[in-house]
């Protein structure tokens, strides 16, 4: 059997060892979410977070929307690669997040930069009155399909979209999905008929479906 390299984890060190780090700010914020929030497996990694600052410097995005806050991680490192009076767009659902997440970006200077909204995402997408340039989509994985089809009128044409864990712990292929793992195996072929954009499917960390809008 030919070895896969994408996923051994000798290459995967090696990839993030040369690799330009995140700051101190977000590996601090990683510890705080590890000690108060206990849901570390949630967050951004620091590579995943390095792969948005990077497509970001490429876009040079005004308005980004993030779907899933969590604790601002994921936000925190488009905050700091937006355009100096652009604005990150990040909703959350848990409400139990918003002090923490609140907090965070308060803590770190970023409300400026950074505008948080908590509750049910379709509803809030559907009341948002920006062209987005780059959308990342990291929440409610069964919800996929229906936050792409809300922000897709909502995004620039050459806007891009970056979804997270479309490769669901490997377990994609699976020929006995679960519902999670489906919604997921739906939402990529969903992206990949659409004639309104192109995509590349990325075996990067969970699974990285790269959209740009044509």
């Amino acid at each position: 059997m030919s070895r896969n390299i994408i996923s051994s984890p000798d290459i995967v060190t090696y990839c993030k060892q040369f690799s330009t780090p995140v700051d101190s700010a977000l590996a601090e914020l990683a510890e705080r979410t590890k000690n108060t929030v206990g849901q570390e497996v949630m967050l951004s990694e620091a590579y995943l977070g390095r792969f948005l600052q990077i497509i970001g410097l490429i876009v040079q995005p005004k308005y980004i929307l993030e779907v899933g806050t969590f604790t601002g991680y994921g936000a925190i490192c488009l905050a700091q690669i937006v355009k100096a009076d652009g604005k990150v767009i990040t909703l959350e659902k848990d409400q139990r997040l918003k002090d923490f997440a609140s907090d965070i970006i308060q803590d770190l200077k970023l409300t400026d930069k950074i505008e948080a909204h908590f509750g049910d995402a379709a509803a809030l997408i559907e009341a948002l009155d920006y062209e987005f340039d780059l959308v990342f989509i990291d929440a409610a994985k069964r919800q996929y399909i229906d936050y792409y089809e809300r922000v897709l009128p909502k995004l620039r044409s050459g806007g891009i979209i970056i979804a997270d864990n479309v490769l669901w712990k490997g377990l994609i292929t699976n020929e006995n999905k679960d519902k999670l793992c489906e919604g997921l195996d739906m939402f990529n072929r969903h992206v990949h008929e659409d004639a309104r954009t192109e995509n590349i499917l990325l075996p990067i960390d969970d699974g990285i479906n790269l959209i740009r809008k044509k």
